[in-house]
């Protein structure tokens, strides 16, 4: 059961604006693609979770603060007898490794998950035990890409490749054994707990003035999006139709998110989108889905 479901991150979402509206360097958006496939990952290890029929509550993605150290899970799974702990990873390509250091072919350096996954498990032991529960957990590294090898891997890793996704699922979902009110108390407290992830948010700098305008295609992210005198606009890009209304109230949560300070009003909407050249028409759109406060020109939307 997934008891706590995975949402896209908030810094996920306004670096994919970003993308499109602004000139980042190519520092920030290596790091944007980092951050689509890691999401990516997560949510193809989501589609196998979902599969699990055993008694379990599935947590996905959270922030949580032992001993005054935050620490993320990217998922945790409380099966009746024991507390599995995922770490997931997206990896693609040739890697080894090496005097207890993990280098991407031929010879880069890259971050060791074994060292995060057991700063993990030593903050979530405290947690447990802080709140006073006694499980015994199980932590795991999983890559879930298949393009991804890992060469001279020690054997007393806790590494799940893509191949063996399939095999360690079937024999968790083979124990048995009830899930009984503790663990929903657990799966409760640890949502309860969550630490909110804003102050951990690295956002390149950005401003109003400097943004391009217009509607982005909400499938290929690029700001080329024409609207015809009907209902919809089309993509000159890729060719994607979508309803104008539709287009127009992403691009009013587009300005929430980047700007959540911002009023809401017809004025600000026309600009942002730039293609819809009628302002009445905007005014309506939003009148039709938003909250009208405020009189004459002072009138913004909620």
């Amino acid at each position: 059961m997934e008891y706590k479901v995975r949402t896209e991150p908030l810094e996920l979402q306004v670096m994919r604006i970003l993308i499109a509206r602004a000139d980042l360097a190519e520092s920030d958006r290596q790091y944007y693609r980092n951050l689509e496939k890691g999401y990516e990952g997560e949510l193809f290890f989501d589609s196998i979770t979902r599969q699990l029929q055993n008694n379990c509550l599935i947590l996905n993605d959270l922030l949580l603060e032992a001993n005054h150290s935050t620490f993320q899970i990217d998922s945790l799974i409380i099966f009746p007898n024991s507390l599995q702990v995922f770490d997931i990873k997206n990896n693609e390509g040739d890697h080894y490794f090496e005097e207890d250091k993990l280098f991407l072919k031929p010879n880069l350096e890259i971050s060791n998950p074994v060292d995060q996954i057991k700063r993990t498990e030593n903050r979530f032991r405290r947690w447990v035990k802080d709140h006073g529960f006694s499980f015994p957990i199980v932590v795991n590294i999983v890559f879930v890409n298949p393009r991804f090898t890992l060469y001279q891997a020690p054997m007393n890793m806790p590494f799940i490749f893509h191949s063996q996704l399939d095999r360690y699922f079937e024999q968790l979902d083979s124990h048995t054994g009830k899930l009984t009110s503790k663990h929903k108390l657990l799966a409760d407290q640890l949502i309860n707990s969550q630490v909110s992830k804003e102050p951990f948010i690295k956002l390149p700098t950005y401003d109003y003035g400097n943004l391009r305008k217009g509607i982005i295609c909400e499938k290929c992210n690029k700001i080329a999006v024409a609207v015809d005198r009907g209902k919809h606009c089309l993509c000159l890009d890729c060719g994607h139709k979508e309803l104008v209304e539709t287009a127009v109230l992403r691009s009013v949560e587009e300005i929430k998110l980047l700007f959540p300070d911002r009023k809401i009003t017809t004025n600000l909407v026309h600009e942002w989108c730039k293609v819809v050249p009628s302002k009445k028409r905007i005014n309506r759109i939003l009148e039709k889905n938003l909250k009208k406060s405020g009189k004459n020109k002072w009138v913004y939307f909620e």
